[in-house]
């Protein structure tokens, strides 16, 4: 995703730097991709009909909104696992699977404690079933090395989106709130591509994500403090102060969820995690600033509001 920091502005050079097709080739039209690199009019399409399919399961079935959000956390963690396994980071798939659905499942019933517990579980299961995946007599490579990524992972996919599920059951109004949480991560998406886009000059992290700019970031303020006001106001019927603090901590954590996959892709040396959504990448490049902004929606709206 273009995420909430926004793009330096600068076009994607062609595979044909002359422009020139060759002699007797017929020219085909080539997809249309905006300024950050991305197919534009199949992420927008995308794009509203998730948004649109979201709203409504959230404000008609917001139950229903668990077993959509646990297939796109089962789906992201096995894109990862797979990407890493390309990597020969050998991560254990099946534990890591099966245990991340307990992660994010068992908030349900269980609350914070059920998803505390079925973290330490798996995360002791998935060392066991890497220590001994090949076998009694031979002894694993790179054990530490593909554990605490095994871990990481768990932590960075199923134990931050568990607190979505810890938001959506916050009486009376949990609904409410994971709808106020998702339409910010938007807000501050929007508003830093737009303002990247237009005014991007100055990168942020050249080194990590060259595209991600400082006007693109504050344009994610700007949009995300006014979503804040109004969403908490109208939504939460809450204190508005409470939207501004609620969207300047979620522009600054997803542009920090963005950079940190942004890293990861660099280091595996690929540009999306998957190619399920058109124009988007994979599940797991649309939730890479929606999972750690679930955690910081949880810690404000359960302190403040």
């Amino acid at each position: 995703m273009s995420g909430p920091g926004g793009t330096a502005g600068s076009a994607e050079p062609a595979g044909n730097p002359g422009g020139a097709v060759p002699t007797g080739a017929p020219a085909e039209a080539a997809p249309r991709r905006s300024r950050a690199g991305r197919n534009l009019p199949a992420a927008l399409a995308v794009g509203l009909t998730l948004g649109v399919s979201l709203i409504a399961i959230l404000l008609f079935v917001p139950k229903v909104f668990i077993g959509v959000a646990g297939v796109a956390v089962g789906i992201a963690t096995w894109e990862v696992a797979k990407r890493l396994r390309e990597a020969d980071v050998l991560v254990p798939r099946t534990p890591l699977i099966v245990g991340g659905q307990a992660v994010f499942w068992l908030g349900w019933p269980f609350g914070a404690g059920g998803v505390t517990g079925a973290f330490a579980a798996t995360a002791l299961a998935c060392m066991v079933w890497r220590l001994f995946d090949h076998g009694l007599h031979t002894a694993p490579r790179n054990f530490l090395r593909d554990t605490a990524i095994t871990v990481f992972t768990l932590a960075w996919i199923p134990l931050l989106a568990s607190f979505a599920v810890l938001l959506l059951l916050e009486d009376p109004d949990g609904n409410l709130r994971v709808l106020t949480f998702m339409i910010l991560v938007v807000c501050s998406d929007v508003g830093g591509y737009v303002a990247g886009v237009l005014f991007g000059r100055h990168p942020m992290v050249p080194s990590i994500s060259p595209k991600k700019s400082w006007e693109g970031f504050c344009g994610s303020l700007v949009f995300a403090i006014i979503g804040g006001l109004l969403t908490v106001t109208l939504l939460l019927e809450a204190n508005s102060m409470i939207g501004v603090v609620l969207g300047v901590g979620l522009v600054v954590i997803a542009t920090l969820g963005d950079l940190i996959e942004s890293q990861i892709k660099r280091e595996l040396g690929i540009k999306d995690m998957g190619t399920m959504l058109p124009g988007h990448g994979g599940i797991m490049d649309r939730l890479d600033s929606m999972l750690p902004s679930a955690f910081v929606s949880w810690l404000v709206l359960s302190t403040l509001v």
